[in-house]
C-alpha cells in the first residue's frame, strides 16, 4: 500500500506565497508521474501541474507562471511552490502519484488534500 500526505496549505493573502509537499511512503519501488490537482467548491477536480520522473513538466495554464512544480526522488516527495496567488485559486489541492508497488504492481494514488484560501 502507498500513502500521499499532503502539508503546507493555508490562509494567505492574495500576491502571497505558499509552498506545498507531499510525501510518498510505503511498498514503493518505482514512483512515475506526480502531480497536484485542486477542486474548489462546488466545480470539479481540475488538473493543475505534473512531473515525470525524469524532471519533465507541465501546468495548466492558469497557474503558469506562477506555480513551479518539482520533486525530489531520493524523499518520493513533490512540491508545488506557488506564487503571486489569486483568491481563484483558492481550492483544496491533492497530489497524485503513478507508483509501482511491490506485490501490486503499478497504479495510481491520491492524498487527502491541503486547503487552500486566498483571500484578504
Amino acid at each position: 500500500q502507498v500513502q500521499l500526505v499532503e502539508s503546507g496549505g493555508g490562509l494567505v493573502q492574495p500576491g502571497g506565497s505558499l509552498r506545498l509537499s507531499c510525501a510518498a511512503s510505503g511498498s514503493i519501488f518505482t514512483m512515475y508521474d506526480m502531480g497536484w490537482y485542486r477542486q474548489a467548491p462546488g466545480k470539479q477536480r481540475e488538473w493543475v501541474a505534473s512531473i515525470t520522473r525524469t524532471g519533465n513538466t507541465n501546468y495548466a495554464d492558469s497557474v503558469k507562471g506562477r506555480f513551479t512544480i518539482s520533486r525530489d526522488n531520493a524523499k518520493n516527495t513533490v512540491y508545488l511552490q506557488m506564487n503571486s496567488l489569486k483568491p481563484e485559486d483558492t481550492a483544496v489541492y491533492y497530489c497524485n502519484a503513478d507508483v509501482y508497488v511491490l506485490v501490486r504492481g503499478r497504479g495510481g494514488y491520491w492524498g487527502q488534500g491541503t486547503q487552500v484560501t486566498v483571500s484578504s
